[in-house]
């Protein structure tokens, strides 16, 4: 069904709590539960390992066919090896002409894409660069996922009721977006900015692809799964990080009371799966979500301790601003050099 008024996100209109019954411990089956999605088709970028294993999972399990664009083919197609309804694709996200051909392959199909799931990602390596000289959380993370999409989109129009999830994280906090200098060209490098800025570039995108994308019955929402055990995200990372949040001892061993208060690897898709899926989230979009439900403001009220991971939850207001959102969508369409009208 068509949306007959603009009820987006802008500047925090709809960034409250709605009730969902949800909470951190939720998994992905409670999410699912009921939900049937025979017919349709998604695509999930980094679906073949951590939460987006167990998203690609849980979507076919309801009967959905999956695509999932992978760098490592050989890793993607040993971990969905079993998995009915799966097709794997060539993509790298920091690579362009790897983008286009993957959604080249799938226009020509002419099927509608109902869901996709922007997850895959990479957090806290050093200082690297793309072809094109950018940052690589930014090309991964932002610039990758943004031409895809693009891309993709009349296959999303198609669908007439689609949604787009772009996984964030509570790192958006470590740092809003630097319009000024978004590669590191003249500021010092440091990956948690990186990683925080590239995650805030998320929200920020969420927010005006929904602005966007309401008049094509496609909704966009932004996730933090959570604080997850089991995933690979952060296996480059130096540990002496992890050691100034508090959350590892000086052998590099997570503490026993931080390792049981981490989300499992089904906890952390739920939030992804609710957001794609549930229709409690009709009529809604461009919110940053959390612990199955809709995230509330951070408007400072909130205690953040490294070590308490349920204490990492609301989103910054810089993230959900309008002007920053319009900003960042006229930046990406220069630095990749795609038009996105979204019409």
């Amino acid at each position: 069904m068509k949306t007959k008024e603009r009820t987006g996100n802008y500047n925090e209109a709809l960034q409250q709590k709605i009730g969902s019954g949800f909470s951190a411990t939720t998994t992905a089956a409670d999410v699912m539960q009921g939900i049937e999605l025979a017919g349709k088709t998604a695509i999930v970028t980094g679906g073949y390992a951590g939460i987006g294993l167990e998203t690609v999972k849980a979507l076919t399990a309801a009967g959905a066919n999956v695509i999932v664009p992978a760098r490592d083919m050989d890793k993607a197609l040993k971990n969905l090896a079993g998995i009915t309804n799966v097709t794997v694709g060539q993509l790298d996200l920091a690579d362009p002409a790897s983008i286009d051909a993957f959604a080249g392959e799938f226009l020509g199909t002419n099927s509608p894409l109902h869901i996709l799931i922007n997850n895959a990602g990479i957090m806290w390596v050093p200082l690297q660069r793309d072809s094109r000289g950018y940052e690589s959380q930014l090309a991964t993370n932002h610039l990758g996922h943004f031409q895809l999409t693009a891309r993709l989109w009349p296959a999303l129009k198609r669908a007439e009721g689609a949604r787009v999830i772009n996984l964030s994280s509570f790192g958006h906090q470590m740092a809003p977006f630097d319009f000024d200098d978004p590669n590191f060209e003249r500021r010092s490098y440091e990956t948690l900015q990186g990683y925080g800025q590239s995650k805030t570039a998320n929200i920020l995108f969420t927010v005006e692809l929904d602005q966007r994308g309401q008049h094509a019955c496609v909704r966009a929402f932004a996730v933090h799964p959570g604080a997850v055990n089991g995933t690979d995200l952060g296996r480059v990372a130096p540990m002496e990080l992890f050691q100034q949040m508090g959350t590892h001892d000086a052998d590099g061993n997570i503490y026993p009371e931080v390792a049981k208060k981490l989300k499992t690897v089904s906890q952390g898709a739920a939030t992804s799966l609710w957001c794609a899926t549930s229709p409690r989230l009709n009529g809604i979009g461009g919110v940053y979500c959390e612990d199955g439900d809709v995230a509330e403001l951070d408007l400072g009220n909130i205690d953040h301790q490294y070590g308490d991971p349920a204490t990492l939850r609301g989103v910054q207001p810089y993230s959900v601003d309008a002007a920053n959102a319009r900003r960042l969508w006229s930046l990406s369409e220069k630095l990749t050099g795609v038009t996105f009208t979204a019409v």
